[in-house]
């Protein structure tokens, strides 16, 4: 009987997951649609560097862009829904032409900050693979999933031709997260009281100027971080008429990313406690600029900035379900939402994490061969 009741289990959960599929796919036939044109234009294009590179770049920018927005422009978004998207855009695309025209005059030519000279990551592509041009497309699926996905590992992993820079990089990152963790949690613990009896009524009109302010500050010093992800596909020197191309794709595909507010990956913001309040989001802005600004001067590899800020989310819900919480039972209620909100953040991460590993291991014989000699 036993063993029945299993296999009637089983064969439901496998039911229900052929149902998921089958209703993702009838609602997602347009996006599918599209993404079987760009597949068939990546397998057309690889051979053509010079247009390679560019097909590439614009996947790359559209999918990081779309997917990181979460970690940046996603609280500032969540917080003023009210304002015309255009102002929105406008502002932070402004922020945006500015960084990078520091950049590039500054270092030369370069956009990422110096972020692809590291070694390992210091040379551009001279030719591509399909599974190059592949990635962003991964990506834009993992977008459209709710995923939040680090760009860095599945962007940048695939064209690194050393080892231990993926080791320096997934290092960095961790780090990153249990930073982030456990300062969201002492920061909101002994805030929280605080800042729940303050958060009570309408925000004055200085705490909205305050997140614009902390809002674009971010904005900056991610672009400084994860510029990276996108120019990877470029020459590290690009000339004036590359610049153009590249700081014009993305300040338009901004005004898109405004226009929708956001799309569908925004969710992973607007489900977390009190993002909405202009003050709440001016806080979680500000110590992730904190954060940023610290590993930006740590070094110049590169990292990931989604698994700082999903260890920034995670330890800021589980210090609010802390200090709520007074009474035993609803402490564990909502210390149980609040490891869930995580762990589904962290398990979706890693995910990305896991492909991109694969993806490199596939395209980059280098690495191949120093994880081979490392084992053997």
């Amino acid at each position: 009987m036993a063993k029945l009741k299993d296999q009637n289990i089983n064969q439901d959960a496998l039911s229900k997951a052929a149902y998921s599929l089958f209703d993702f796919t009838k609602k997602e036939k347009s996006f599918l649609l599209v993404l079987c044109i760009l597949v068939s234009i990546a397998g057309f294009i690889t051979q053509y560097t010079y247009a390679a590179m560019w097909f590439g770049f614009t996947l790359a920018a559209y999918s990081a862009i779309g997917n990181d927005s979460i970690q940046t422009i996603g609280t500032f978004i969540a917080s003023n829904q009210r304002k015309k998207w255009y102002w929105l855009w406008l502002f932070m695309g402004g922020i945006f032409v500015a960084t990078a025209v520091y950049s590039w005059v500054n270092y030369g030519g370069d956009v990422s900050y110096q972020r692809l000279y590291v070694k390992g990551l210091d040379k551009a592509p001279e030719k591509f693979v399909f599974l190059q041009l592949a990635a962003p497309i991964v990506l834009m699926v993992m977008t459209r999933m709710r995923m939040p996905v680090s760009t860095t590992f599945l962007l940048l992993n695939v064209f690194t031709y050393k080892a231990g820079t993926i080791v320096g990089v997934v290092q960095k990152s961790l780090v990153g997260y249990l930073l982030a963790f456990v300062i969201a949690i002492f920061f909101w613990f002994a805030l929280e009281k605080l800042v729940t009896n303050y958060l009570k009524g309408k925000a004055k009109n200085y705490w909205y100027v305050l997140q614009w302010i902390t809002s674009g500050t971010l904005w900056s010093l991610w672009l400084m971080q994860d510029a990276a992800n996108i120019a990877v596909f470029l020459p590290r020197a690009l000339n004036i008429y590359e610049f153009i191309a590249y700081a014009g794709f993305i300040f338009f595909g901004l005004g898109f990313l405004f226009y929708f507010k956001g799309d569908r990956i925004q969710g992973i913001v607007n489900e977390k406690s009190k993002v909405t309040d202009v003050r709440a989001a001016t806080i979680v802005d500000f110590i992730y600029c904190i954060l940023l600004f610290y590993f930006k001067m740590y070094s110049k590899m590169p990292m990931s900035t989604t698994w700082v800020f999903i260890g920034l989310l995670g330890g800021r819900e589980i210090a609010i379900a802390l200090a709520k919480s007074k009474k035993l039972k609803k402490r564990k209620a909502r210390l149980f939402r609040a490891y869930k909100m995580a762990s589904s953040d962290i398990l979706k991460a890693s995910i990305g994490l896991l492909v991109s590993l694969i993806l490199a291991l596939i395209i980059n014989e280098g690495v191949r061969k120093e994880i081979f000699d490392l084992i053997f």
